[in-house]
């Protein structure tokens, strides 16, 4: 009687655990290199004094020590963190379905693609003063540029999803009795998902440069208005805990999308 020996598993037909856990690992950890790279070269640049005013890592770890202390960092950070927020959800929110009604009726795109265009080329930032007039100085114009910025990076997005969705899925699904409906929530969506997340990653990093422009107008608290005082008195510690909060905030928020991204397209081939 034959004994049959079931065929050995190479590591293309499933890897070992050990060899998945440690290409997981080494991003990471080159990652946490770059970043001690980085502070070690700002450190001799400043003991060095190649930069005139650069403060050293350890003076701006004080600083920050001393902000959290009296509160102040918190309050900057909940005001800016409140205002991004406000105007990126909004943003969003409006953006995804205008892109899904341009890319899939073309007389919506045929009127409102021109709008879009046009003030897309118009800085965001460009708008504040126009905004202050118009609004006054409150949160309504911080949070209008902020909706106006994260708009236009996710209605672009949204609209280019829609519109790259292979003809092919949609055909076949109207082959097989599909209803226009069906075919916009079960192929047109999912399509066109990858394409929006991206959109909201651009989109929230627009928000974040836009609202520290917008804090340096007419603004009492938030991590923007803190670096334009700080940069009245030459305080360049405080300016540098600003901008290290501002990129630890946005990476965070971006690692969020980012997630987000993975979880909802799992489906996609990734290289």
């Amino acid at each position: 009687m034959a004994v049959t020996v079931p065929p050995e598993k190479t590591a293309v037909d499933r890897p070992p655990r050990r060899t998945a856990r440690r290409s997981r690992r080494r991003p990471l950890l080159l990652n946490v290199l770059a970043l001690v790279a980085g502070v070690l070269v700002w450190a001799l640049v400043a003991a060095l004094g190649l930069i005139e005013n650069l403060p050293t890592p350890l003076a701006v770890a004080r600083k920050a020590g001393e902000m959290v202390a009296d509160g102040t960092l918190a309050a900057d950070t909940l005001a800016s963190l409140r205002r991004v927020f406000l105007g990126y959800a909004l943003g969003v929110v409006v953006a995804v379905p205008v892109g899904f009604l341009m890319g899939w009726y073309p007389s919506v795109r045929a009127v409102v693609e021109p709008y879009i265009q046009f003030f897309r080329t118009i800085p965001p930032l460009a708008l504040i003063p126009l905004t202050v007039v118009l609004l006054g100085i409150g949160e309504v114009p911080k949070i209008a540029v902020i909706y106006l910025a994260s708009f236009m990076a996710c209605v672009v997005s949204s609209f280019q999803g829609v519109v790259d969705v292979d003809r092919t899925l949609i055909n076949a699904a109207r082959v097989l009795g599909a209803s226009d409906r069906v075919i916009f929530t079960k192929v047109v969506i999912p399509a066109s998902t990858p394409f929006i997340l991206v959109g909201m990653r651009i989109g929230l990093g627009a928000s974040w440069a836009t609202v520290v422009a917008a804090e340096l107008i007419g603004a009492q608290e938030g991590l923007g208005y803190q670096m334009q005082k700080a940069s009245t008195w030459f305080e360049m510690d405080t300016i540098f805990v600003s901008l290290i909060t501002i990129g630890v905030l946005g990476l965070l928020m971006d690692r969020l999308l980012l997630l987000a991204e993975r979880r909802l397209t799992g489906w996609q081939e990734r290289r």
